[in-house]
């Protein structure tokens, strides 16, 4: 397999790229069904977290234990000494750099993998910029696509809920420009629409797109419902925050529209917006979603490591 150096962004990987990746993964999915692999004995991962995460952090410190490699790290960088004392995103970089082989780190700051990318001796892999980007999550959603259809060209895709600060939705448009015949319902309220440089983009590459403020009306339609929290902490005002919230919830009486085929996603966590009654449905698959994370993550952490 080839090397990666930085996992930064989406729009760094390529058709041929993603199905190399989602090849290794399904290995890696067999070797972590046999308890894992032997291969970065000697190999030391830093996360750095200066935002909470339980998935994404736990699905990258698996991945590296089933890889046979040792973690080092942290889900509360922002409190560390050192940024409490004002030291420089770029120095802490180049000091933990130097205790590891390949840093995962997530930003409250769109834009700090890059910045952290520019100082480090080793790898660094985006696990989530503030509003930006979260490229790890839009792999293993794409995977989870190409898994359980047995093929990503000519989806229809919701994306659904929060689309302005939603970086995973950004990440995962990006990635579904390298498809043919793709197809993006953008479904929102008003105030949290999909940004204006993702629609660019998209335009660029000659993806179909459209904008919508009823789900009701893509439920029989769409081959992939991916849902999204309404992110409270990242709203400008409480009062913003109230437009947006509880507009678009998935229960049963929508999943009994949707194709039987069809395909309901969420990066998690969720909040209310996948009632649990859906949970026990065959379409819902944001648990195995979550699951196909660990066997992406093993995949990049070979592809930064070599």
């Amino acid at each position: 397999m080839s090397t990666l150096y930085h996992v930064l962004g989406a729009k760094q990987f390529d058709r041929q790229e993603l199905d190399e990746l989602f090849g290794s993964a399904k290995e890696m999915e067999q070797a972590a069904e046999r308890g894992g692999i032997q291969r970065y004995p000697n190999k030391i991962m830093s996360t750095l977290f200066f935002e909470p995460s339980t998935r994404t952090r736990f699905s990258f410190e698996s991945a590296m234990h089933r890889l046979s490699g040792r973690v080092i790290g942290t889900e509360n960088a922002s409190q560390f000494s050192s940024a409490i004392k004002g030291e420089t995103l770029e120095d802490t970089i180049r000091i933990i750099s130097g205790y590891s082989d390949l840093i995962v780190m997530r930003h409250t700051e769109i834009g700090a993998a890059k910045r952290a990318a520019a100082v480090s001796d080793v790898p660094v892999i985006n696990a989530g910029d503030g509003s930006g980007e979260h490229p790890t999550q839009a792999l293993l959603d794409l995977y989870t696509i190409q898994k359980e259809f047995g093929g990503i060209d000519g989806v229809h895709i919701a994306m659904i809920g929060d689309l302005t600060y939603g970086r995973t939705v950004h990440s995962l448009s990006y990635l579904l420009a390298n498809y043919r015949d793709v197809r993006i319902s953008f479904v929102s309220p008003e105030n949290v629409r999909i940004p204006t440089y993702v629609k660019q983009y998209l335009d660029g590459k000659g993806v179909a797109y459209e904008e919508a403020t009823e789900l009701e009306n893509l439920a029989a339609s769409a081959d992939v419902f991916y849902q999204t929290r309404i992110q409270k902490e990242r709203f400008p005002s409480l009062e913003e925050y109230s437009k947006a919230e509880g507009k678009f919830i998935i229960d049963r009486k929508l999943v009994d529209t949707m194709k039987r085929n069809a395909l309901i996603l969420h990066p998690l966590p969720r909040a209310g917006e996948i009632h649990p009654e859906v949970d026990n449905d065959p379409r819902a698959a944001y648990f195995r979603q979550a699951q196909n994370g660990l066997y992406i993550r093993m995949a990049l952490i070979e592809k930064c490591l070599g």
